[in-house]
């Protein structure tokens, strides 16, 4: 499907990401505007301990009002790489450095309005190497078996979407009963 871009326009620049609006005209001649978050792109990262343990960690966030458990994972620096940037946010919020980084797929977090493109990375041979918090990051590092943790997933306890997609992306790596 051919859909026509007639305008563009930033209405909101923000620290973490952008709003446009854009004018956009369909096949069938039909025009709407829509509103378009424009984000630099993100990692997260599903970290296995040396004992077998998904790292997860908590962390409040404001949107829902709630502390989250969540996979750790970060938004890209000006011109990072996702890699770069999955080795750095690890060290940030588990306090690990992985020996061992593999990507294990990427997707769009949420295309009907936002341009945020996540990669998931599988992080092991983990060794302590932490690197300081970001300011507004006050997180709770949990270790938890694997098999606990895609019980939570398929049961309810998980409301983490990025988490989510990246222990569905693990889960063939993963063994778990």
């Amino acid at each position: 499907m051919i859909v026509e871009t007639i305008k563009q326009e930033t209405i909101y620049s923000g620290q973490a990401f952008n709003v446009r609006r854009d004018e956009i005209r369909f096949p069938n001649n039909q025009t709407t505007h829509l509103d378009i978050i424009e984000h630099v792109g993100a990692v997260t990262i599903v970290p296995i301990d040396a004992d077998g343990r998904i790292l997860f960690v908590s962390q409040y966030r404001h949107a829902t009002g709630n502390e989250l458990l969540e996979l750790p994972a970060g938004t890209l620096d000006e011109g990072e790489s996702p890699e770069n940037c999955a080795l750095r946010e690890i060290r940030e919020e588990t306090g690990y450095a992985a020996g061992n980084l593999t990507k294990l797929g990427e997707f769009y977090l949420a295309p009907g309005y936002s341009t945020e493109y996540m990669f998931v990375y599988l992080a092991t041979e983990l060794n302590p190497a932490p690197l300081p918090a970001d300011p507004d990051e006050f997180i709770t590092l949990i270790p938890m078996p694997v098999e606990q943790a895609y019980g939570l997933a398929l049961f309810g306890g998980l409301q983490d979407g990025k988490s989510l997609a990246a222990l569905l992306l693990a889960q063939p790596i993963i063994h778990h009963s």
